[in-house]
Order: structure tokens, then C-alpha cells, then sequence
């Protein structure tokens, strides 16, 4: 009776420890290939801070790998995490583009996409000292002298730069005269734009959002079909340019990982995309939810890739 009840207990402490042991939230390092107050850190630190909170993972840690469109740290994350499924990088279209442009070695492919997370427009801003006071205002000046006007964003080729592109084509100016200036991160093209360097900055509104509502960044307008409710803004068809543009940001994991690894990665961003801390994010950040996962989601990328493609062709950035 001894012996069986001994083993009884020690077979219910070994089920109770596997059980505890299959509990525990998994661990995670986020790669964002940017300097830090960018969209990409946001992201990635937005992403630690509700992964936690929500007890989806134990700890999460976010590295900042920057340059060349995020391409360096795309390189860096597929060659040192290989088999790896504690290991996230976020990404989206300025990577796209970056990839093309830049004639990457490494591309989305050397990866493992797991989902499309946000959407987010991109805003036209100037220094509130700025002679330009509507978008119209800005867009006579590049008609007049595009190299005099200079705009400040993200990485070549990204959502930034296409979106000055497509400004500069639908009013008549060629989009090979733009005189766009890349930045590795929000944080240094925030600075360039306060300190008048430039005549005007182009980027996700979530990064311009608090210099807007202090009076120090004017804004001119948003790219999106029609005004977004809680940004105070004309879209850029209302200021005669018919063009509009969203910039999405994606979470891929590491390549080689295994089918059981990937299911449980895109279980947690599931859970993370739909608790309350990540709506109260996005609606905070004015991130639209554009939630895309599994075979669907290839496909979206797959065509989303083409299209970044045939942009940049037409605007001139890639032959």
C-alpha cells in the first residue's frame, strides 16, 4: 500500500510539474530593424508591453538593429536564429521596398511571415514656422522647384518615400526630381523636420501625433481614401491629388523553424491581436486593426509584394 501510494504521489507530481511546465507563457526577443521611435520600434516595443500585460509571454526583449530599410537587421535576424522559435522581427512595406531598392540578398523569403498586424496612413507635416500652410501651398512649391523642396522620412524605397513619389506624379512633377532625404529612424527625421533642415516630413501619423497636438508640427494632410476620425486633417484627394497609400507592418519568425513551433507563435499573436491591451493600443496609436495570418496572409503578402514592385518601378525608384 506504501509503494503505491508513493508512486501515486510521484507520478501526480510529475503530471502536476508537466502540466505547470506546458503553462508557462513563452519567451520572446523582437527584432525592430530600426533606431529607436520609429514605426517599427513602436511596434515592437507596443508588442512587448501587451505581451506581457497579458501574460501571453514571460519576458520580451526588443533589439534595434538599424539601416539600409531595415534590410540590415532582416540579414542579421534570418542568419542568427535559424531553428529559433523565440525569435520575432517586425517588417511591412518599407521593407518591401527597401528589399527591391537596396537589391537585397536577403528578402522576405529567408524568413517565416506570420502575420499582417496594422495599417496606418501616412501624414504630411510641416514646421509650424513653415511659410506652407495647406497642402496646396506645398505642392506649388514643388511645381515650381521640386529639388527646393525637400521631405524627410523613413528609408529609401519604404512607404515614406513612394508616398512622396506618388504626391510628386499626381501633380504633375516627375518623381525622379523628388528630393527625398532618408532617415534610419522617426526619431532623427523628428529632429531634421523641428529644426527646419527640411521643408516637409512624410511618416506614420502616430509618429508625428504628439508635435501636431503641441503646436509644434502643422499638419497638412493624410493619405487615406477619406478623412479618418480624431486626425484633423484633409486627405490628400481633397487637396487635388488623386492618390492614397497605406503603410502595414507584419511580424515574421525565424526560418527553419518547425510546423509545431509556428503554430504556437501565431497562436500568441492571435491572442495578442485580439486582448483589450492591443485594441486600447491601436486605437491610442490610430493604428487601423488589418489582422491577416496563415495561407491567406501569404497570398496578401505574396500580391502586396508585386504591387510595392510595380509602384516603385512607376515612380522610378527601381528600373
Amino acid at each position: 500500500m506504501l509503494r503505491f501510494s508513493l508512486a501515486a504521489a510521484f507520478a501526480a507530481v510529475v503530471a502536476t510539474t508537466a502540466v505547470a511546465t506546458s503553462a508557462l507563457a513563452n519567451d520572446y526577443t523582437i527584432t525592430a530593424p530600426a533606431a529607436p521611435g520609429g514605426g517599427w520600434d513602436q511596434t515592437a516595443r507596443t508588442m512587448q508591453q501587451v505581451m506581457q500585460q497579458e501574460g501571453i509571454a514571460g519576458s520580451v526583449q526588443v533589439v534595434n538593429v538599424p539601416g539600409a530599410g531595415g534590410t540590415i537587421g532582416l540579414a542579421q535576424f534570418a542568419d542568427q536564429n535559424k531553428g529559433n522559435g523565440s525569435a520575432l522581427i517586425v517588417g511591412g512595406y518599407v521593407m518591401v521596398g527597401a528589399i527591391l531598392t537596396n537589391n537585397s540578398p536577403v528578402s522576405l523569403a529567408d524568413v517565416t511571415p506570420i502575420a499582417r498586424l496594422t495599417g496606418e496612413y501616412e501624414a504630411i507635416v510641416v514646421p509650424a514656422n513653415s511659410p506652407h500652410q495647406t497642402m496646396q501651398d506645398l505642392v506649388e512649391a514643388l511645381k515650381a522647384d521640386p529639388g527646393a523642396v525637400s521631405w524627410a522620412g523613413g528609408s529609401a524605397g519604404g512607404a515614406d518615400h513612394i508616398a512622396a513619389g506618388l504626391i510628386a506624379k499626381a501633380a504633375g512633377v516627375d518623381p525622379t526630381k523628388v528630393n527625398y532625404i532618408a532617415y534610419s529612424g522617426g526619431g532623427e527625421a523628428l529632429a531634421a523636420i523641428l529644426g527646419g533642415q527640411v521643408t516637409a516630413g512624410i511618416s506614420g501619423y502616430g509618429e508625428f501625433e504628439a508635435q501636431v497636438k503641441a503646436g509644434t508640427l502643422r499638419l497638412l494632410a493624410i493619405t487615406a481614401d477619406e478623412r479618418v476620425e480624431g486626425i484633423d486633417a484633409p486627405t490628400l484627394k481633397e487637396a487635388g491629388l488623386d492618390t492614397s497609400i497605406q503603410n502595414w507592418r507584419m511580424v515574421a519568425a525565424a526560418p527553419g523553424i518547425s510546423d509545431e513551433q509556428k503554430a504556437a507563435i501565431t497562436a500568441d499573436i492571435d491572442k495578442l491581436v485580439n486582448s483589450a491591451g492591443w485594441q486600447e493600443q491601436l486605437a491610442t496609436k490610430g493604428w487601423a486593426n488589418t489582422y491577416l495570418s496563415g495561407a491567406e496572409f501569404d497570398a496578401q503578402l505574396a500580391q502586396d509584394i508585386a504591387s510595392t514592385e510595380a509602384i516603385l518601378k512607376d515612380i522610378g525608384l527601381v528600373k
